[in-house]
């Protein structure tokens, strides 16, 4: 008796009709079953190797978010890097986004990284470091340092800034875009004042000295010319006015970002000598002097000294009309200026692959002959002693010996204001330094309220 049976040969996926005596009938199902058992095999195998083969054919990739600060044309200095690192690394993929200023990177990367979703790496403040700890979403650098050139990469970096990104002895992050804040002043200016151009104010007193001198007001009694700026809005007030605490002798916050001190007399004294620019001396433009105007009000002859950040250097190196010098800070104990500027954080919760990847990124952006550039195009300034010594960086400051200022400064700069839930306590004491620069309350009564709500804030972190 003859049957036609259709055979399925999955391997292959195409069906065959044979005809077969009844006698193979047992032997025909026997094979189709072998057939059928290889096949889920192969099938079984492939889908076991799947995940293997696509991580094979993956590339790390590096989401890279950098805030925009500083005015210039950062993005344009920042993609150049990436394509350099791309084409020495074909293997990686870098994506930089560019994500507004610091406070709004910050933001960002913390509702990706809590909505499992984090950037790789990012540049955001030194000061943010207790915030990212707290919220438990960066990894130590210590966790991918495997070599000898690894640890004499983070030995290249100077103490002054490496400190702020050492916590409990682990490093949590790899120093960027640093900077001191300097005083620029119109040498021009000065010269029409009766001023020597080439001396700038050390002390307090001769700062406001040389402010009424260079103070110009038109015949309806306008102010033309202001003698000096600094910026008190939020986002730079704190910076700012840690360098005049640290003038006056005082600190701002403990160590350890538990604690703040704006009651005590110094830090307290700072604020008024600020009041006093203006209410008392007429030295500087009523109520809050803002940081993002404050670089083209002073190179359109608006506020002959200004105090900003080196990153600023390069920008007003570009577009000044007039001779223009930098200094370091005036004091009245003694001159002192404050650390600032942005350090590389590598983000935890990124798969282990790309932040391998970011670590040689990160590395890449924070060599030597990187740092010097940097520093050529923008002014912040370069982290690593030995930047210093390449041949660009040498040449760029026997053109512009100005840019050597900063490097001198760090020795009697102070930390930026830090604490836990740093977002926080710094809009706080902002908004006081606010309430006193625009006469709302005292110096006294705005930092008094301002500890009293830090206290509140940081109470849970003194364990």
């Amino acid at each position: 008796m003859i049957f036609t049976v259709t055979v399925t040969n999955n391997t292959l996926n195409r069906n065959k009709t044979v005809t077969r005596p009844i006698a193979k009938m047992e032997e025909t199902m026997s094979i189709t079953r072998r057939e059928f058992a290889g096949t889920a095999l192969f099938g079984a195998g492939m889908a076991a190797a799947a995940p293997s083969i696509l991580r094979a054919q993956s590339r790390p990739k590096v989401t890279f978010y950098y805030p925009i600060q500083v005015g210039g044309p950062l993005t344009q200095v920042i993609d150049g890097y990436i394509a350099k690192f791309k084409a020495e690394n074909p293997s990686i993929d870098v994506e930089a986004v560019y994500a507004g200023n610091y406070i709004d990177t910050t933001t960002k990367a913390l509702t990706a990284a809590k909505a499992g979703s984090p950037p790789t790496t990012a540049i955001l403040l030194a000061t943010d470091i207790y915030t990212l700890l707290d919220a438990e979403v960066i990894q130590p650098l210590d966790d991918f340092v495997k070599t000898d050139a690894d640890q004499a990469w983070i030995n290249g970096f100077m103490p002054a800034f490496l400190k702020s990104a050492q916590i409990k002895g682990k490093l949590w992050a790899a120093p960027f875009q640093r900077s001191t804040a300097v005083l620029y002043w119109n040498k021009k200016a000065f010269a029409e004042s009766g001023l020597d151009p080439e001396k700038f104010p050390t002390t307090w007193d001769e700062m406001v000295a040389y402010g009424k001198a260079v103070t110009r007001k038109d015949a309806s009694g306008r102010t033309t010319r202001w003698g000096v700026g600094i910026p008190g809005n939020v986002g730079s007030a704190q910076w700012l006015f840690g360098a005049l605490v640290a003038q006056n002798g005082g600190t701002l916050f403990k160590e350890d970002g538990t604690a703040t001190f704006l009651t005590d007399k110094k830090v307290v004294d700072a604020l008024q000598f600020w009041i006093d620019l203006s209410k008392v001396h007429g030295v500087h433009p009523p109520g809050i002097q803002e940081w993002g105007t404050t670089p083209q009000d002073f190179l359109e002859g608006r506020i002959a000294m200004i105090w900003t950040t080196t990153g600023n250097l390069t920008n007003i190196k570009k577009n000044a009309t007039f001779d223009f010098g930098v200094a370091p800070y005036p004091g009245k104990v003694a001159p002192a200026s404050v650390l600032g500027g942005g350090n590389f954080y590598v983000f935890a919760k990124a798969p282990q692959a790309d932040k391998e990847a970011a670590f040689k990124f990160i590395k890449f952006m924070t060599s030597d002959e990187l740092l010097a550039d940097w520093c050529i195009q923008t002014g912040y300034v370069a982290p690593r002693d030995g930047a210093w010594e390449t041949a660009a960086l040498k040449k760029y400051v026997a053109d512009m010996p100005a840019a050597t200022v900063a490097r001198r400064q760090i020795a009697s700069s102070v930390p930026e204001f830090s604490t836990y839930d740093n977002a926080r306590t710094t809009a706080v004491l902002n908004t006081g330094i606010g309430a006193a620069l625009t006469g709302q309350k005292t110096a006294e009564k705005a930092l008094a309220d301002a500890q009293a709500e830090i206290d509140r804030i940081l109470r849970p972190f003194r364990r």
